[in-house]
């Protein structure tokens, strides 16, 4: 069912690309209606523009709070063409017929962002504007609703080709991206009022990025969110659902390491390397010898500008996805000389309060983790004190056993990650399976340290890692054996800190 487009209301806050726009309406012999400083833009191009307040008889008013709202003029566009008894009522009453409805509603989200005050936040709660796109929407089988700024290129382009003519489909299309737009800007003002406290959940994303699948190729896969907020990809192929999950557990983990350069290689969420050192290139060294089996194919991710030198040792072997604050130009045309390679640069920390998980038909909601145990917080239990250099071991191993898949247990040396043990169904099978790794690439694990990401609940581990060499403990405690490991520990001369913080990655 097509349209012809005769009268068009518009009502923006930005101007940016209106004037292309409405030199288009214009040439289809669309007439104008609008309100306030968007009339005074549209009669200072030239055109002729009937104001809101000729149809309504009444003026702006309240400080501009009231201007559109008036049965003058969403009669005018909830009016429906097909019905007898609404056109008769139009006429009756004056109500001009509305085709085209464009707003750009007040920036809500942007005052926001910018630190407005709270009175400057309300005053951008757009209450005439959000109600002209809903009215317009959902009488899309005779009106057009236009509700951002950025499909005015889409709309110049069908007025200059059909004449101002639309079809069902195309009205329909734009009501649908209406919706979008108003529930997300409601969703924006909520949060707001929730102020943090997550008494319910509202989300609303625009426009999701296709991915090439999800995890496996036959199933289908989308990302809704803003990469660009924090990433520019600078080289590489389409990131895909995979890569995506590795990065954010890359970038998360990273973040924990501000001091020296460290340098994190990961693989399906975990690290499989990490290390910290007085150089990069030191760094990538030791974080590839924690692992340089399960190396290839993984994710870099680094806290430091990429140089050249260590861009040249990266290059030697294949992986998917690098990370870092910056790179220097050499650094960038060693890189990029495999095609595929994914080149990102972190534009601004992931700080994001809350983290959310789908779950049987619902959402899982919890608050992100940002503790990070420092030797202050260590309650040593055992007479053994820690050194100061297994002080240093004992905060690296507990920020990775943080980022681990549950069960978890790092091992660490000299800053370095020697091996880890994730995802076991049980503590002792984590602990072997990183006692086994370690020892496979040749660690020696004497005065080596434990992190584990839970308490332990039977004094196995200790004993284990006593057998292996391993002289210092970091865990959480609350076992109600946690005096059998402190005792197993005091037998063998081994350091035990509690921390009292339980780190669970399922």
């Amino acid at each position: 069912m097509e349209k012809q487009i005769r009268t068009a209301l518009i009502s923006v806050f930005y101007k940016d690309g209106l004037d292309e726009l409405l030199s288009a309406l214009h040439a289809a012999g669309i007439s104008f209606i609008s309100t306030g400083g968007t009339r005074k833009f549209i009669r200072e191009l030239g055109y002729e523009c009937t104001a809101v307040e000729e149809l309504t008889h009444y003026p702006e008013m309240l400080g501009g709070r009231v201007k559109t709202l008036h049965p003058a003029v969403f009669g005018g566009i909830l009016g429906r063409r097909e019905l007898p008894e609404d056109c008769e009522q139009m006429k009756q009453h004056g109500i001009p017929a509305i085709d085209l409805v464009i707003v750009d509603l007040y920036p809500f989200e942007e005052t926001v962002a910018g630190g407005g005050t709270p009175e400057e936040i309300i005053e951008k709660i757009d209450i005439g504007g959000i109600s002209l796109i809903r009215a317009a929407a959902k009488n899309f089988r005779d009106v057009l609703i236009v509700s951002s700024r950025r499909q005015y290129p889409a709309l110049t382009e069908l007025i200059r080709e059909r004449g101002g003519v639309t079809s069902l489909a195309e009205r329909k299309a734009y009501a649908r991206r209406a919706f979008a737009c108003s529930s997300a800007y409601d969703s924006a003002i909520f949060d707001y009022f929730d102020d943090g406290e997550q008494t319910a959940l509202r989300m609303a994303y625009d426009t999701p990025k296709v991915l090439r699948y999800g995890e496996n190729p036959h199933q289908r896969g989308l990302f809704f969110g803003d990469l660009e907020r924090y990433f520019d990809q600078l080289h590489g192929k389409e990131i895909s659902y995979n890569n995506l999950q590795d990065i954010d557990a890359g970038v998360k983990l990273i973040s924990d390491f501000t001091s020296a350069p460290t340098m994190a290689i990961l693989k399906h969420g975990n690290a499989c390397g990490c290390a910290s050192r007085g150089t990069l290139l030191e760094a990538w060294q030791a974080a590839l010898a924690g692992d340089p089996i399960s190396a290839f194919g993984g994710v870099f991710v680094s806290n430091t500008a990429i140089d050249a030198v260590t861009a040249a040792e990266m290059g030697k072997l294949f992986f998917e996805v690098i990370v870092a604050p910056d790179y220097d130009n050499d650094a960038l045309q060693i890189l990029t000389s495999k095609k595929n390679r994914i080149i990102l640069v972190q534009k601004q920390p992931l700080r994001e309060a809350w983290q959310y998980r789908s779950m049987l038909g619902g959402v899982l909601a919890q608050e992100c983790d940002f503790k990070t145990e420092l030797p202050a917080d260590f309650d040593t239990v055992t007479t053994q004190k820690v050194t100061p250099d297994e002080a240093v071991d004992l905060v690296f191993a507990n920020k990775l056993v943080k980022h681990s898949k549950s069960n978890a247990i790092t091992l660490a040396k000299d800053s370095q990650l020697i091996a880890s043990g994730v995802g076991q169904t049980s503590r002792i099978d984590a602990l072997k399976q990183a006692i086994e790794k370690a020892r496979s690439f040749g660690f020696d694990l004497h005065g080596a340290v434990m992190a584990s990401d839970a308490f332990f609940p039977f004094d196995d581990c200790v004993l284990t890692a006593a057998e292996a060499g391993i002289t210092a403990i970091i865990q959480p405690g609350g076992s109600k054996n946690d005096a059998d490991s402190i005792a197993a520990c005091e037998k063998r001369g081994i350091a035990m800190v509690i921390t009292g913080n339980r780190h669970f990655k399922h």
